[in-house]
């Protein structure tokens, strides 16, 4: 299981990854709203923008995302830990505890980026999202 701090943007998330890529080194992996299969929960006019992108860099790794300005967050805000794991059991269990006294934003549940994915915020108001690999 690892960790990776995954950070929300409004439009920016390309800029910010090559920015962060520049400083830090590494390659930058994108993958794109339009991508994504029929039932996209962003418009069609977010077609080009991140639905995900990752920063792997010799210093550690960043991912980043483009959410729409109700989704996003504030600067300061608009971030979420990830959870990537094989193990299915794990990632549940951790998901079910990270969840409990706070709220879910997306069930954990199968996607089509992932076996299972899901996303929370605990007690403290934490953002967390667990993926199955």
């Amino acid at each position: 299981m690892s960790t990776t701090p995954y950070l929300i943007f409004t439009g920016r998330a390309e800029d910010a990854l090559e920015h962060y890529r520049a400083a830090l080194g590494g390659d930058v992996e994108i993958a794109r709203y339009n991508s994504a299969p029929d039932g996209s929960p962003v418009s069609s006019d977010w077609a080009d923008k991140v639905m995900h992108g990752l920063l792997n860099s010799p210093l550690g790794n960043v991912g980043a995302m483009d959410a729409p300005p109700d989704r996003a967050g504030t600067p300061g805000d608009n971030f979420s830990i990830g959870i990537r794991t094989e193990d299915e059991a794990q990632a549940a269990a951790a998901f079910s505890k990270l969840a409990d006294g706070g709220s879910v934003i997306m069930p954990f549940e199968k996607t089509f980026f992932a076996k299972k994915f899901g996303m929370c915020a605990d007690k403290f108001g934490i953002k967390w999202m667990v993926q199955v690999e």
